[in-house]
């Protein structure tokens, strides 16, 4: 039996490992761009690119392939709002990189990324957001090729002090539902279903089927259903929200009540507080709020101190009983 004959390879085509590099030299650095585990593709994709004398792999800077990222991942992955969002974060904070190859970035060039953002007295949310726009973006370049490996490095995510639910206190929620029919009926809608404002304003009466509103377009991208009781959608037609704006209703709920630190996402953390301190599961809270992971549940909802005072008053009584 004879043996398979082997193809012979192209100057400046390597093997290292199970993968294929092409090594050439520019400006007196050496290069090497990565074409994958098959010998016949590399082989291909190496001719195309020397023939073709296009922008190969390893010279593309950050900027360009930040723009390949935006046009191929983001605009498939992310909803209007998110895309719009990369788009600003790319514009306002990448030029730190102008001129940087991506072959050349290292993990203390990210580090020194993070330090020039947060010269900007920027909240640590949103130095949060922008280096994980980048470590996404170098992830996709991982897995695309573009890259070898990403170059961002362990711990240079900022650490975010956990902040308490922003619930509304009772006395301001009894102002909200003393508001005329319009403003109320929204108020007490978001009470009770913890629907976030997007999806308030876009859910309609025939969403409701059989004591539950059927969720279609969330955040995540998956349908879900919520309790909601008859009454909300009893003689309505078409959407359930009379208001599209966030900030107008913000404005004139605020006027209105004089509660002056309203604003629409409150509804839901109250909900989420109030549905715990009903006696009702985490779990169950999970579902209707829609979320992937139990721990941003436990970021919106959490006892007040009246009931974690409860709380420890009935283990005391129980101790002294024991104890007796």
């Amino acid at each position: 039996m004879t043996k398979p004959r082997r193809r012979r390879m192209p100057k400046g085509l390597y093997k290292r490992g199970n993968a294929y590099y092409w090594r050439y030299q520019k400006a007196g650095k050496q290069y090497w761009v990565p074409l994958g585990s098959d010998q016949v593709a590399a082989m291909r994709e190496y001719r195309e690119l020397r023939r073709q004398g296009t922008i190969h792999r390893s010279e593309l800077t950050v900027r360009e392939l930040a723009e390949k990222w935006l046009t191929i991942y983001v605009r498939d992955g992310r909803d209007e709002k998110g895309q719009r969002l990369a788009r600003v974060r790319v514009d306002k904070y990448l030029p730190f990189f102008d001129g940087v190859r991506v072959s050349d970035l290292r993990p203390e060039g990210v580090r020194a990324y993070r330090k020039w953002i947060e010269k900007g007295n920027l909240a640590p949310q949103t130095v949060k957001h922008v280096l994980a726009d980048l470590r996404a973006c170098l992830r996709w370049a991982e897995d695309e090729g573009w890259i070898d490996r990403s170059p961002f490095p362990r711990r240079v995510m900022p650490r975010i002090q956990e902040r308490p639910p922003d619930r509304l206190p009772d006395a301001d929620v009894e102002k909200l539902l003393a508001l005329p029919e319009r403003y109320r009926y929204v108020i007490h809608l978001a009470l009770t279903t913890g629907l976030r404002w997007g999806e308030l304003t876009r859910v309609r009466a025939a969403d409701w089927q059989d004591g539950m509103l059927v969720i279609h377009q969330t955040k995540s991208g998956r349908v879900r259903r919520v309790a909601c009781p008859r009454e909300f959608v009893r003689g309505r037609v078409g959407r359930l929200c009379p208001f599209s704006s966030a900030s107008s209703f913000k404005r004139h709920v605020r006027l209105k009540s004089g509660v002056l630190t309203f604003h629409p996402h409150q509804l839901r953390h109250t909900f989420a507080c109030r549905w715990l301190e009903s006696g009702k599961s985490l779990v169950a809270l999970q579902e209707m709020l829609g979320h992937a992971s139990v721990i941003t549940t436990q970021r919106y909802g959490r006892l007040n101190d009246a009931h974690v005072k409860a709380e420890a008053g009935r283990d005391c009584d129980r101790t002294v009983k024991l104890e007796a």
